[in-house]
């Protein structure tokens, strides 16, 4: 059952799926098309900010979660953060806000999390977005993509939460820069995240999405994607765009690339370029 907090512009509610509570901020009509907006690392649901209210006007419910272990959403007690996990809690936020299907969004960890929905709840979602994370069956270690992704490495570290941490989070904002390179955010961009992140457990949980990370990749990422997907790729992002054309393989049910300006965090740097493109990808010819 969803609790409305609030009446005008974006509602805050709290939403039970998965075993958990999810904190959620929505706006547009509730019986729009549902538009379920992902969150990656180092982010929250206000990621989608200037989204929502586009989303809104055109007639679609958006809506964005604070994922799992995100502050104010709820710690787990197992510390599940595995891509199965992820999936699950996708597919149960759909039915938790009501619809039959929705549209997914995600970027980053929330791409990881909409393609395993998309494998294991395909009847769920009607179309599926991703950003900045072209499916993970197409990356091939080579000594630049392993560079690139260290993080995966450093960030599951003992002493990573104290390194985030240090100085007022300032590793956030390394983070930031680095993974789009092209973009200056003003100190108010990384604002959320570093107050989620101050709270107890809250960076923890967000550091196990890392240790979760097998050898192996995940069942949910072994299968093809029979949904159709559009993967919006940043020019300056850390991973090449030529990674998103080679994943097309994995995809049965029709598959675009749009190339974006701007590098990891395309959607925040370029919104009007995205905003457009979006819209354009929701209501195809």
């Amino acid at each position: 059952m969803l609790r409305a907090m609030a009446s005008n512009g974006a509602r805050k509610s709290t939403v039970q799926a998965s075993g958990l509570r999810f904190h959620v901020i929505e706006e547009g009509p509730a019986d729009g098309p549902l538009v379920l907006l992902l969150h990656g690392f180092p982010d929250t649901a206000h990621s989608w900010d200037a989204t929502r209210p586009v989303l809104a006007a055109a007639g679609y419910r958006a809506v964005s979660p604070f994922m799992r272990g995100y502050a104010p959403s709820e710690i787990p007690a197992d510390g599940r953060y595995d891509s199965e996990t992820l999936g699950g809690d996708v597919l149960a936020l759909i039915e938790a806000l009501g619809a039959p299907r929705a549209v997914v969004v995600g970027h980053d960890w929330g791409a990881s999390a909409a393609y395993a929905a998309a494998t294991m709840g395909p009847d769920k979602i009607e179309r599926l977005m991703t950003i900045g994370l072209p499916h993970p069956g197409s990356i091939r270690p080579s000594p630049r993509i392993l560079w690139s992704v260290r993080h995966f490495l450093s960030l599951r570290r003992k002493g990573a939460p104290a390194m985030v941490r240090k100085n007022d989070f300032a590793h956030v904002d390394v983070l930031v820069r680095r993974w789009s390179p092209t973009w200056d955010p003003a100190p108010a961009e990384t604002a959320a995240v570093k107050a989620a992140f101050a709270e107890p457990g809250c960076l923890e949980a967000a550091l196990g999405y890392y240790r979760a990370i097998g050898l192996r990749l995940p069942a949910p990422h072994r299968k093809r994607i029979s949904v159709p997907t559009v993967s919006f790729a940043g020019a300056d992002d850390i991973l090449p765009t030529k990674i998103y054309d080679r994943a097309a393989s994995w995809y049965t049910g029709g598959y675009r690339v749009v190339k974006m300006p701007g590098g990891h965090f395309m959607h925040r740097e370029h919104p009007e370029v995205f905003h457009r493109e979006l819209l354009a990808a929701l209501t195809p010819a």
